[in-house]
């Protein structure tokens, strides 16, 4: 049997292998060891293949330049590669031809594919340096290891490079040029001349500017993104706060249809007499899924209501307005310098709580927006019913001298509030500036009932 100090001994090891142990730091080398992996993954690891240079540029010669600029480099440069290798190197013709093709035609494929492109000019620079090792020397007016066309060629592939590849890749790409010359001079230090530093450096440069080029670019797309993002957002958000306040008024107009019926089917069988026991039960059975109709309202209310609105002093307790309070709304209107004049038509008789909280609310904001944008321009307001609906129509002219708006960019809730109510009651809305500089909100509310008669009065 085992002791229990051994059975200890034997968990304690199975249990240390469930928790992740951490990682010892790496030494010098093995980070070096780790970097070069790195860099090694990022040259096999291109970024968008297939994608043209400059493809997302909105006007078409843009998205063309690259095409224009790598053509002009191959059909100069492949003709200039061959003549020099054979005449000024003394290199076989077909072996200058293969080189000149290889180091000039793959930067037609650097438009969408640089850095595959980089694999194949790379590999025959490289070809084309150990083949001319054995050239005359510098003084005879030869360079070596990189002839002048294939700098030349290297340094528009590099700007290619630099306009879409990540800043690992790019400086993997740095490092192997850098690297080859490096060890072209060290194997053959008499005919290396230094054109390996000079190609280092010109193709760094180009690495280096075109990369911060790409960067900037795509910082500024993200940023435009954004700000789309943020746009679009805000406009949501105005919009369900306003649909959030439309909700919360039109509970209170819902909530006192829904008192009004509790109540008469509550006092239904004291005011009616000789009512049979099943007719006074279902108005008792009314009345108690009014009450609890009635609840479920308020605690909806509960939850549209937000948290600033409670800490501004909590639920409104005055009743919604209608269009009895059309004659005030314009009086205070006035008083803020605004000539206003209001027509209500004779035959304006009793209206759905809906509908006339909703012609109060299109005025109130038409107004306000007046007094915002327009301070001091004559107003129109005429309401206009007839058989199948309300017409509400709000005209201001420009103003009688120029003034500086209060306001020159909105909240985005009036106009967007007075749709949602109008599209609420299955309404239309036409809004949008006037000829002489004046603005127009012309609303259609329509009716589920006609209107009943009132004495004619106007105001």
């Amino acid at each position: 049997m085992t002791p229990r100090r051994a059975r200890a001994a034997y968990a304690e090891p199975a249990m240390s292998t469930s928790s992740p142990s951490p990682e010892p730091p790496r030494s010098g080398l093995a980070a070096a060891r780790h970097a070069l992996r790195t860099l090694t993954a990022a040259l096999g690891d291109p970024t968008r293949p297939g994608e043209p240079l400059l493809g997302n540029a909105a006007r078409p010669w843009v998205r063309w330049l690259p095409y224009v600029v790598a053509a002009g480099f191959t059909v100069s440069l492949l003709p200039t590669t061959i003549v020099v290798l054979r005449n000024d190197y003394g290199m076989n013709g077909a072996l200058a031809g293969a080189l000149g093709v290889a180091q000039t035609v793959p930067l037609l494929l650097a438009v969408s594919r640089p850095l595959q492109a980089w694999w194949v000019i790379f590999a025959a620079d490289l070809v084309g340096a150990v083949a001319l090792a054995g050239t005359p020397a510098p003084g005879q007016g030869t360079v070596w290891p990189w002839p002048p066309p294939a700098i030349v060629g290297y340094v528009a592939l590099s700007l290619a490079l630099g306009l879409r590849e990540r800043r690992r890749t790019l400086l993997a790409v740095w490092l192997a040029t850098g690297t080859a010359g490096i060890l072209f001079e060290l194997v053959r230090p008499v005919r290396s001349d230094g054109t390996w530093l000079l190609m280092s450096m010109l193709s760094g440069v180009v690495l280096l500017v075109a990369g911060a080029l790409r960067e900037r670019g795509e910082a500024r797309r993200e940023l435009a993104e954004q700000a789309t993002i943020s746009e679009a957002e805000r406009a949501r958000r105005t919009l369900l706060e306003e649909r959030t306040r439309i909700a919360r008024e039109l509970h209170d107009v819902v909530a006192h249809h829904m008192s009004v019926i509790t109540v008469q089917a509550d006092s239904a069988p004291y005011r009616l007499q000789g009512l049979p026991p099943e007719a006074a039960e279902e108005f008792g059975t009314i009345a108690a899924t009014a009450r609890e109709s009635l609840a479920e309202m308020r605690r909806l209310l509960g939850v549209l209501r937000s948290e600033e609105s409670e800490r501004q002093g909590g639920p409104e307790k005055a009743p919604q307005p209608g269009l009895d309070e059309l004659s005030r709304l314009v009086d205070g209107t006035v008083r803020a310098g605004v000539p206003v004049e209001l027509t209500l038509s004779r035959a304006l008789g009793e209206l759905p709580s809906a509908v006339g909280l909703s012609a109060y609310r299109i005025v109130q904001e038409a107004l306000a927006n007046v007094v915002r944008h327009a301070p001091g321009a004559p107003t129109r307001v005429s309401v206009t019913p007839d058989r199948t609906g309300l017409t509400v129509l709000v005209v201001n002219g420009p103003p009688p001298r120029p003034a500086e708006p209060l306001e020159t960019a909105g909240t985005g809730h009036g106009l967007v509030g007075m749709r949602e109510r109008v599209r609420l009651l299955g309404g239309t809305l036409d809004t949008g500036p006037l000829a002489d500089g004046g603005y127009r909100v012309a609303a259609r509310l329509p009716l589920t009932e006609p209107l009943t008669e009132k004495d004619p009065a106007s105001a």
